[in-house]
């Protein structure tokens, strides 16, 4: 017979309490990822940054990541009612098979969906996670555990190429990004890094499964933390895929709509004429200054395309966004020292804001590059 004493009980009672607490934080992490799941869902307007237009695609696959985590919770629930080792491994296969069909798929189509320089086929998700679906079905059925070591280095090699893949198409990205856009504010490809590194870091602790409790809590303090960085990330991320409406489009005038008609049976001559014509319309008449003006916006206010452009800026050892850049710094240089000379109070976000830069950390950045120091110090210099 089992005798309990005071103290036995008194520890049973605070596992007991151990237990309901967690269960009572996994399921409000489920319940987190709901909300945001329905949020992105069903609220239209962007509540974190109402100036963004956000991906209407990254949000949708960001959505569907989210449900997938809840159901996740639901059906990893009856795992921590399990006693007998045969059921508990079987839960495990068919939880295993449930997240192949949801969750995996759904990360990978989240990552490719972040990347918008092209659209990325999806097809080939389903051909690197059937094979480990096969096997999981075929270890269900059998009862047998001899293909789990195979099927486990099949899911390693698996993330280790999806790892290789992602680098090599987050670096391409980034240069596509350098030749299409003068702002980089929350498009740049770092973001994307971080989003990777946290998603790689809860399946490496879910592929672990060392049953420590701290591993539990820790799993579901970062599945919070990724789908809060996830939603402030889908928000903020413009969709850069909208076409150039009439409303927003720059107007090209008539005499460079007279120049391109002439010399549209003649590349060469207008590969030769770039030069000029951003002297006339970007340089001059201070368009360059605009937000968000993308190589395709200021190709069509030249009047050429956006390959020609890009391959102007090619020539000449820049891309699209050090061009950009060089004038606006240089049009901050110029503020500053009429201010200077007239002895008007200087701020330098306020010049930055008035040379085109939309915040500070990417105005200091571009002026670092440029100038090889920091704004402040150049400053500093100058007065000296």
């Amino acid at each position: 017979m089992y005798f309990c004493t005071r103290k036995d009980l008194s520890v049973m009672y605070d596992q007991i309490q151990v237990d309901v607490f967690f269960l009572m934080f996994y399921a409000s992490v489920a319940m987190l990822s709901l909300i945001a799941c329905c949020y992105l869902l069903f609220r239209r307007a962007n509540a974190i940054a109402p100036d963004v237009t956000p991906s209407a695609r990254l949000r949708r696959w960001t959505a569907a990541f989210f449900a997938a985590i809840s159901f996740c919770h639901l059906w990893y629930l009856p795992m921590y009612f399990l006693t007998s080792p045969d059921d508990v491994m079987q839960g495990y296969l068919i939880t295993g098979l449930l997240d192949g069909m949801t969750i995996i798929p759904l990360t990978i189509a989240v990552l490719l969906a972040m990347l918008q320089d092209r659209r990325r086929p999806l097809w080939p998700i389903a051909v690197i996670v059937a094979p480990l679906m096969v096997g999981l079905v075929w270890c269900i059925t059998t009862g047998s555990e001899s293909l789990l070591p195979v099927l486990y280095t099949y899911f390693l090699l698996m993330w280790l190429g999806l790892i290789i893949y992602m680098v090599r198409e987050i670096r391409q990205y980034q240069h596509w990004l350098r030749d299409n856009y003068a702002d980089l504010e929350h498009k740049e490809v770092w973001q994307s890094f971080v989003v990777l590194a946290i998603i790689l870091l809860v399946y490496t602790i879910y592929s672990l499964d060392l049953g420590e409790p701290i591993l539990d809590y820790a799993m579901e303090a970062i599945i919070i933390f990724l789908v809060c960085y996830l939603l402030w990330r889908v928000e903020t991320l413009s969709d850069l895929n909208i076409p150039i409406s009439s409303d927003t489009a720059i107007a090209v005038d008539d005499a460079v709509k007279e120049t391109v008609a002439s010399e549209d049976s003649d590349p060469l001559s207008m590969r030769n004429n770039i030069g000029p014509l951003l002297k006339q319309h970007c340089e001059d008449s201070g368009l360059y200054l605009q937000h968000d003006i993308s190589v395709s916006q200021l190709a069509q206010t030249i009047g050429t395309n956006r390959f020609y452009l890009s391959q102007y800026f090619s020539s000449r050892g820049m891309t699209y966004n050090s061009y950009i850049n060089r004038l606006r710094i240089q049009h901050f240089i110029d503020l500053y020292r009429e201010a200077a000379a007239t002895h008007q109070p200087i701020t330098v976000l306020q010049l930055a804001h008035q040379s085109g830069f939309r915040s500070y950390s990417t105005f200091n950045a571009a002026f670092k590059q440029s100038m090889g120091m920091t704004a402040t110090e150049w400053m500093r210099n100058m007065t000296e």
